[in-house]
């Protein structure tokens, strides 16, 4: 036997129906979530997950509860777009269950707006700070504190070693000097740094050697890919020490086989390939004809490998030009002079 005890509250009470607490399909969690916000004010904002945490609902209760409510028509959502681009879930709890359709009705007398206003703070760019130090230019030539002649393959030219110019100098001529003649001033070696031509020809070289020397020149990169990254400012002075070699009586298969024959073998990296034609090109030598060698055989028409040591009858009794093989020193075949079978005179 059970006995109640109930005082009508004088305040802070709800009104609602016995089926919620009482209905069969709704447990414990979603009657008091039900019961929870019916007992709100009128302008309370409250979201059903809201009064989760407040009723120490978890979340799978909560998901539970929730689906039970939506399904027995108390709890009613729609999503709509508002300003800006947002989009809000808007709830509706009814103490009673509703069709969709009556749902629709409320909610369309119902304002829509965002629930919660947010405001984007526009903070203005600080002052950049500014560099430590005035701007430099950046550091040019010059070489690493290291060693420079640890593992490098173009070495800079040494002072006074006679070695190769920059790219932007004149070709400079190596003058040697050889026992018994006198040592050149600098005068005359500025003069003979220039590219030098016969006589005949003047003093600068002829305008169809420098049209065929800036065409050799130009036909370098596809002797070999070596040769494919040759400065354009180089060509120029390329060209004069072409025409030179063309001046000496050099021909321009001569040009390149020499140029070819200077160059690193296969898979060696050519770090600068104008200056490695540039020295290549620097000393001209003198052009030498190659000399026809002695022919060994004798003056007249040659015999074939099989006819050789063969030897034609001059007795003039032949129709057609009779060959033998003369066994001494004999002019004349077997059948003139008469001889046998057993190869002696005949009878």
């Amino acid at each position: 036997m059970i006995y109640r005890n109930f005082i009508a509250p004088s305040r802070a009470f709800s009104q609602f129906s016995h089926e919620i607490i009482r209905h069969p399909r709704l447990d414990s969690h979603a009657a008091r979530l039900l019961t929870w916000q019916l007992s709100l004010p009128a302008h309370a904002r409250e979201t059903l997950s809201e009064t989760a945490k407040r009723a120490r609902i978890g979340a799978t209760s909560f998901t539970t509860a929730k689906r039970q409510l939506k399904a027995e028509g108390y709890v009613h959502e729609r999503r709509v777009q508002v300003g800006g681009g947002l989009w809000v879930t808007q709830q509706l709890v009814s103490s009673s269950p509703l069709r969709p359709e009556e749902a629709a009705k409320i909610f369309a007398r119902m304002p829509v707006h965002s629930g919660v206003e947010r405001v984007y703070a526009q903070v203005a760019p600080s002052t950049p700070v500014p560099a430590v130090g005035h701007p430099t230019p950046p550091s040019t030539d010059g070489h690493p504190e290291k060693h420079r002649r640890e593992n490098t393959s173009d070495l800079p030219a040494e002072p006074g070693s006679g070695g190769e110019a920059g790219p932007t100098s004149e070709p400079a001529l190596a003058l040697e000097a050889k026992p018994g003649t006198e040592p050149v001033s600098e005068s005359a070696s500025a003069s003979t740094s220039e590219p030098q031509v016969p006589e005949s020809a003047g003093e600068v070289p002829a305008t169809a050697q420098l049209d065929e020397a800036r065409a050799l020149v130009g036909a370098l990169p596809l002797l070999s890919p070596a040769l494919r990254h040759i400065p354009p400012g180089m060509r120029e002075e390329l060209t004069r020490l072409t025409a030179r070699w063309l001046a000496a009586g050099h021909t321009s298969a001569d040009v390149h086989e020499h140029v070819l024959r200077g160059l690193p073998g296969a898979g060696t990296p050519v770090q600068r390939p104008g200056g490695l034609v540039r020295y290549l090109l620097r000393e001209v030598p003198p052009r030498t004809l190659p000399r026809p060698e002695p022919s060994a055989s004798p003056p007249g028409p040659r015999l074939s490998s099989r006819l050789q040591g063969a030897r034609e009858c001059a007795s003039g009794a032949h129709t057609q030009p009779m060959l033998f093989r003369p066994v001494a020193d004999e002019v004349l075949c077997s059948e003139c002079l008469g001889w046998g079978p057993q190869g002696g005179p005949g009878v």
